[in-house]
């Protein structure tokens, strides 16, 4: 959302380009629930995710009904931001894109749009914090959020507000930037992050073993809605969110009782580089006793 650049910490990892599957493989024990090599259960009946973006286009055939639309309007002269429902749909495809990936993947889910976003992908940090919070005290199931703001200053008031959407069982989905820069709010435990991968298949995530950036989905080169009831081939990492945003969907309607660190680990056990084995006892080390008899 902003222009900002923020040097990086060591070690963070945006998307998974040049490596593949094997590049990255996790072993891990098997956990409760784990589905034995199946697809992830569900279809997102009774669950409603809400796409945090630019609006969602109504009547696209790629994306089906909404049951909802919100603005985000900020007085120019106050500064203060107000909630309102709406009609105006999509501004710039991003939201509509997003949503069509989400119904494509839990074709039952409900869908809502809360826009943040203006004409050219236009926006501000203090607004796109108005429409989470909004989103979280609606008390969605899933919220999807394809964007991130580099603005250090909203950083403290985002990841209070993940926290507890992370607490009252709302799941936050947020992308991580395309570019190596520190954003706001992908980099908080309290969220699900996204990157993307170049792995053809297009029903395949993956855990990164080098967070903070926990998964990745399929986000590039991916044919996607748009306006005016078309489609475009795109890439970005606000494109594999929707995806893991949809199969949290589709793992909710299964189990409506998950919450958000459980949803975690059932995509963590069902990413295609996680694998299941016999556990390797670490080599015995030389034991020694300091104490003072």
């Amino acid at each position: 959302m902003a222009t900002t650049d923020t040097a990086p910490g060591p070690g963070l990892t945006w998307s998974l380009r040049g490596r593949g599957p094997d590049d990255v493989a996790v072993h891990a024990d098997r956990g409760p629930g784990h589905e034995e090599d199946g697809p992830v259960p569900g279809t997102g009946r009774g669950v409603r995710v809400c796409v945090v973006d630019s609006g969602v286009e109504r009547d696209h055939p790629g994306v089906g009904p909404v049951a909802g639309s919100w603005v985000v309007v900020k007085d120019p002269d106050t500064g203060d931001t107000e909630v309102r429902e709406t009609d105006t749909g999509d501004t710039c495809g991003h939201g509509t894109a997003c949503a069509g990936i989400i119904r494509r993947t839990a074709p039952e889910c409900e869908l809502y749009s809360v826009r943040v976003l203006g004409e050219r992908f236009s926006g501000t940090g203090d607004v796109l914090l108005a429409g989470l919070r909004w989103a979280v005290e609606q008390g969605f199931d899933v919220v999807n959020l394809s964007l991130s703001t580099t603005r250090a200053r909203f950083a403290e008031e985002l990841h209070a507000l993940a926290d507890r959407a992370y607490f009252t069982r709302t799941v936050v989905v947020a992308s991580a930037h395309n570019s190596p820069v520190e954003s706001y709010p992908w980099r908080f435990a309290s969220v699900i992050s996204v990157g993307s991968h170049q792995e053809d298949d297009q029903d395949l995530h993956l855990y990164n073993p080098e967070p903070p950036v926990e998964f990745f989905a399929p986000g590039q080169n991916v044919s996607v809605p748009w306006l005016g009831g078309t489609s475009i081939r795109t890439t970005g990492n606000s494109f594999a969110t929707p995806y893991i945003s949809g199969l949290c969907a589709r793992l909710l309607s299964a189990h409506p009782r998950m919450t958000a660190f459980q949803l975690k680990n059932a995509l963590y056990l069902s990413a295609a580089n996680v694998r299941f084995g016999p556990r390797h006892p670490d080599p015995a080390g030389e034991v020694c006793d300091d104490s003072e008899n």
